[in-house]
């Protein structure tokens, strides 16, 4: 027996250390990209609106390739989706650098990269972690998950800012896309079915099909209520990690601030990250996504009242760190108590659209609204009131009181 259970621990260790070290290449890789955006620019001489398209276009298409990618992964397991997805990264990191045009752009940035870390993302992750972890380590579980990603962005943001100064931005942003193929033995460990479940939980719901379970979670307020403030999500997100670097730089800092603004976000995100997972067990989610979005607003109001220094920069990283991706964990959560992990991939990939079609935004909106008024300023304040707006709509989901067992 002790043999046993300590192969089953030693299992689920490698399966949270495949679908975060899977996420941190991704991930890690995708949120460096805005460090080459001046490159390209001046390389291509496109304009900033237009090469914002190709990384707006990536955010949408991440998103609209999610669902499907969780479909397949419900039906074919996730270690094909996952081979394919992280080839499909390297793939199109790789040839960026070879594209003089938007429509090549859009192809190597918007397709080919981001629709491979779709595959690769969180729907699949999620879903794979969840399915094959026992139901109550689910919440810690999918945090190590989501932290991953953030440890990812903390570690190769500075890797990217080192290539970038050391070879030059094409042999960078090359070496980046080959990096990503570390994560195909992951494919592998999480090819794998679910775990069993833990003593005493409720018995999982019977599986439906894609058209049907969809159906059944769109004819459902409260999923729809926690799309709507997902995609606010998105839109927060999409923007910092495209443009951060643009905020940094308009307000006449060095380069290196913009690296390590992102590695901060990517560090204190590990953090977030965690300290949501922990708390998913405990309170209920619906009350700590209200809770993160009010904190974004009020992160971002702060930010543009202080002085623009180096210090601050570094700081506001730290703090939109904190409340960066912390919002994957309650949203996985609440659609799986919603609905069961059955078809969780598939129904969690829908709810990353709504955040794609609002990280489409962010990242495209930050270009424009700069090209035309030589500031970021307009899209802050636009955050600030999505993110209040975020913080309430999350109010009346109705997800059941948590019950705590007697002392």
């Amino acid at each position: 027996m002790p043999d046993s259970t300590n192969t089953r621990r030693w299992g689920l260790v490698a399966v949270l250390l495949a679908a975060a070290g899977t996420f941190a290449l991704t991930m890690g890789t995708r949120q460096s990209m805005g460090l080459f955006l001046g490159n390209l620019n001046t390389a291509t001489g496109l304009g900033l609106g237009s090469i914002s398209l190709a990384f707006a276009f990536g955010q949408l298409w991440w998103g609209i390739t999610q669902p499907f990618a969780g479909a397949m992964a419900d039906k074919v397991g996730a270690g094909r989706v996952l081979l394919v997805g992280v080839s499909l990264v390297a793939l199109g990191t790789f040839i960026t650098p070879l594209m003089t045009s938007t429509t090549g752009l859009i192809v190597a940035i918007g397709v080919l990269s981001a629709g491979g870390a779709g595959m690769a993302g969180p729907a699949v992750l999620m879903a794979t972690t969840a399915r094959m972890i026992p139901p109550d380590k689910r919440g810690l579980a999918t945090g190590i998950v989501n932290a991953g990603g953030s440890i990812g962005q903390f570690v190769m943001a500075p890797i990217a800012g080192a290539l970038l100064v050391g070879l030059g931005w094409v042999s960078a942003m090359q070496l980046m896309g080959l990096l990503v193929l570390l994560a195909l033995p992951a494919a592998w460990v999480l090819r794998g079915g679910p775990a069993p479940a833990a003593p005493g939980a409720a018995a999982a719901a019977a599986p439906v099909g894609t058209k049907q379970a969809i159906a059944t979670a769109l004819r459902d307020r409260s999923y729809k209520l926690l799309a709507a403030g997902f995609f606010v999500c998105g839109f927060h997100v999409a923007f910092l990690a495209t443009h951060l670097p643009g905020v940094i730089a308009s307000c006449g800092l060095p380069v290196q601030y913009g690296a390590w603004s992102l590695a901060m976000l990517g560090l204190f995100n590990v953090i977030g990250s965690l300290a949501i997972g922990w708390a998913v067990g405990r309170w209920r989610m619906k009350s700590l996504l209200s809770l993160v979005y009010a904190a974004r607003a009020l992160a971002v109001l702060a930010f543009l009242l202080a002085p623009k220094t180096g210090v601050v920069m570094l700081a506001f990283a730290a703090v939109m760190g904190l409340t960066f991706l912390s919002t994957v964990p309650p949203t996985a959560g609440l659609v799986a108590k919603f609905f069961g992990t059955a078809n969780m991939a598939t129904l969690f990939g829908v709810v990353m659209l709504t955040h794609q079609v609002g990280g489409f935004l962010g990242a495209w909106l930050g270009g424009k609204v700069f090209e035309a008024t030589g500031s970021f300023d307009w899209v802050w304040y636009i955050d600030i009131v999505l993110a209040v707006g975020a913080a309430l709509i999350h109010l009346p989901i109705r997800e059941a009181r948590l019950v705590r067992a007697a002392a």
